[in-house]
């Protein structure tokens, strides 16, 4: 009787473990089946954000010319955007061209509303926040004043209020490197774009404007005499293509295609029409 009960005890453990090494095995055919499934709609993912692409979204404030604005015919143009569609052009792809508030950029990309930040985009203390292409414009920030405001040097700025773009690489220097000249300031004043800025700048409610040296060129040309730009620069920058941390994938195609524009010269074409051919930094 002793020998049937260990005999069933035997059996009844045998099958046990069969059962356990049975479910292991199936939990892990399942997890396996999950790892490859997650990778293969890793790489689903990377093959459509390059060759399966057909449209590219850029990202860019609608009232920073001449990098991106609306002309007189109520279009979207600049030189970024004009890069941009360009760069469409040789691949195939639709550009959208989708006008943010700056402020909002950093959301509008992780988001995926937007594939990139193309537009004047500062990379200077941003290096690690964005897969960022190869530089492409040097630039400066500077000051812009009336001309017959008397202002000429930096010592000049004291107790005046000074006007600049929320959001801005000038903002970002007058909070860091020239803090203790923003100290100087009366006030500090921040727009939501620089088209306002220099509005204020000609009615008098602000005395000087830190803006982008191209931007500055540009408004200054298109409203003609009464501005200057101060001989003294805020700070040094360049600008480049801002992409998601981490999509290189995308990264390398479009500066691929940046650099074969540079290489056949419709880059400087480009820049050219916009009066940029001396900030550009490719194709020198």
């Amino acid at each position: 009787m002793k020998k049937w009960i260990a005999l069933f005890v035997a059996t009844a453990m045998t099958m046990g473990l069969l059962s356990g090494c049975g479910a292991a095995k199936e939990e892990t055919a399942k997890e396996v089946e999950t790892t490859e499934n997650v990778e293969t709609e890793e790489t689903a993912a990377e093959e459509t954000s390059a060759d399966d692409r057909t449209t590219f979204t850029v990202g860019f404030d609608a009232e920073f010319p001449p990098y991106g604005y609306m002309d007189e015919n109520g279009e979207y143009t600049g030189f970024d955007l004009d890069l941009a569609a360009e760069v469409c052009a040789r691949n195939g792809w639709e550009l959208v061209k989708q006008p943010i508030d700056w402020d909002s950029k950093d959301m509008e990309l992780s988001s995926g509303s937007i594939d990139c930040i193309w537009n004047g985009f500062t990379m200077n203390g941003r290096e690690d926040a964005y897969t960022w292409s190869v530089a492409y414009v040097d630039n400066s920030q500077v000051f812009v004043v009336k001309t017959d405001a008397g202002i000429t040097s930096f010592e000049d700025l004291a107790d005046k209020i000074v006007g600049v773009q929320k959001d801005s690489s000038a903002l970002a220097a007058l909070e860091s490197d020239a803090a203790d000249l923003a100290a100087t300031f009366a006030e500090l004043k921040q727009y939501a774009d620089y088209n306002t800025g220099f509005m204020d700048l000609e009615a008098g409610a602000i005395d000087a404007l830190a803006i982008d040296i191209g931007v500055a060129n540009y408004q200054i040309e298109s409203r003609g005499d009464g501005y200057v730009i101060m001989d003294e620069k805020l700070a040094t920058e360049q600008y480049g293509i801002g992409f998601l941390l981490g999509n290189e994938v995308l990264k390398d195609q479009v500066e691929a295609t940046l650099l074969e524009m540079v290489e056949d010269g419709k880059f400087m074409e480009i820049a050219k029409q916009y009066g940029l051919e001396d900030s550009v930094c490719l194709g020198k």
